[in-house]
């Protein structure tokens, strides 16, 4: 008896779905690799680009707080 085929989410490629095979049950063993992360100290690291990012995450959060609890509904 075979493996199961499964059609990726990501890419709709058919895959046979394995036993110990790494990522997600829905995805090919190439989508389901592991993405580079950046290092936490490594972006931003410019005095105005951190201003600018946290000027624009207060922008958000008065956004998303104006619509959350705005008087008119």
């Amino acid at each position: 008896m075979g493996f199961p085929i499964r059609t990726c989410v990501a890419c709709g490629e058919e895959f046979e779905l394995r036993p110990n095979k790494p990522g997600f049950a829905n995805r090919c063993p190439s989508c389901s690799e592991p993405e580079e992360e950046e290092t936490p100290g490594a972006h931003a690291a410019d005095p105005l680009e951190r201003r600018t990012e946290e000027e624009m995450n207060a922008a958000r959060r008065r956004a998303i707080r104006d619509l959350l609890y705005r008087a008119d509904h």
